[in-house]
């Protein structure tokens, strides 16, 4: 998008150049009126040039959300008889659903279930990342302590075993230290509960699905043209507009590698905006989680900040004079209204004020330059 506009800018530069060069018979000793340089066929006035921070900025359109996606697969035999609603927030050792009226608790971590885990002849016997995110799990949720249980360790030992029979009780169930395969669902994080699958009192069997779910955190999601891939990073700030008007502060997470082809559609009932370009996936965090509200898949706008300078010596785009060989200058008007041609050097461009920053030996803060009246 900075590029597009990038060059519709220093297309209307060029446009510029070519007017001053007709308008301005000796651009080094021109006379001026008190609003303005009189000597161009073009109204125009003066801009005091300044120093003052600046940053380099696209706005994008893009969803606001709720961070991962996970699908919740039944191990159990039985019934279903109970199960959450959806919004529902399921944290860490608390009961998701029920089969045959036996609570299936929520357990956290990367690995999913897909055996039962017991204590073995020995603790090196029944070993793996199960059992390492369920030790980490009984020591979080107090059932054993770190002194007692390595959170970290991956093997089945005897205070595994005591750690499962308290997390049994806590939940109502007979206390035989083995949780059996279909007693637990692992996710990574805590599950906000987004859809149901399974029917209550229908019956449930291995490998049924019966709920989705995604995690608690706030999470932007912009689908980012290709072309912009290379002008945003991990940690950029970014502006979040709600819709309702309120502005949040956001960083960039994530920034996607492989481009996603748009959908074949009819262009004259596609909707507005829509991009005919492959895509990315780019993820931001909003920094204040609370500010977002509880919109869900709801459209947002989204500033990138990619760059910034403190201190520069800017000017409008429009004072830009397109020089031979690909330069650039600006038009001063001096002491006597005495007019000159200043090399300059671009920089950072501030594309939603329209200003650039530029650097030259001619040039400093509180001379005049002159740009299009407007």
């Amino acid at each position: 998008m900075r590029r597009r506009l990038h060059a519709v800018l220093v297309g209307a530069v060029v446009l510029a150049a070519a007017a001053a060069t007709l308008a301005i018979a000796d651009p080094f000793a021109s006379t001026a009126s008190a609003n303005g340089v009189a000597d161009n066929a073009y109204p125009t006035s003066l801009y005091t040039v300044a120093r003052q921070d600046l940053s380099d900025q696209s706005q994008v359109s893009a969803t606001l959300g709720y961070a991962g996606s996970y699908s919740v697969v039944n191990h159990a035999e039985g019934t279903v008889t109970s199960l959450p609603t959806v919004g529902q927030v399921v944290t860490q050792g608390h009961v998701l659903y029920q089969v045959n009226g036996q609570p299936v608790v929520l357990l956290y971590g990367s690995t999913p279930a897909y055996r039962s885990l017991s204590e073995g002849a020995s603790a090196t016997d029944v070993t793996g990342p199960d059992v390492r995110e369920l030790n980490e799990d009984l020591v979080a949720l107090g059932y054993v302590t770190s002194a007692e249980l390595s959170p970290a360790s991956d093997e089945f030992s005897w205070w595994t075993k005591a750690g499962v029979e308290d997390l049994q009780a806590a939940l109502g169930v007979t206390r035989n230290g083995t949780l059996a395969l279909g007693q637990a669902v692992f996710l990574p994080t805590a599950a906000r509960v987004t859809s149901v699958a399974a029917t209550l009192g229908a019956a449930a069997g291995p490998g049924q699905p019966v709920l989705s779910a995604s995690s608690t955190t706030r999470q932007v999601s912009i689908a980012l043209d290709t072309g912009q891939q290379s002008e945003v990073a991990v940690g950029d700030h970014v502006t979040i507009t709600l819709p309702d008007s309120q502005n949040t502060p956001g960083v960039i997470t994530s920034v996607g590698t492989v481009a996603t082809a748009p959908a074949t559609s009819n262009s004259s009932t596609s909707p507005a905006g829509s991009s005919t370009s492959p895509t990315i996936t780019v993820l931001a965090n909003p920094t204040d989680p609370a500010a977002t509200g509880d919109w869900d898949q709801a459209p947002v706008e989204v500033t990138i900040t990619t760059g910034s300078v403190s201190d520069a010596l800017v000017v409008p785009v429009d004072a830009l004079l397109a020089q031979t060989g690909g330069s650039y200058a600006v038009e001063v008007v001096g002491a006597g209204r005495i007019h000159r041609l200043v090399p300059v050097s671009l920089g950072l461009f501030d594309d939603a004020d329209g200003l650039v920053q530029v650097t030259g030996s001619g040039l400093a803060a509180g001379q005049r330059v002159v740009v299009p009246a407007l």
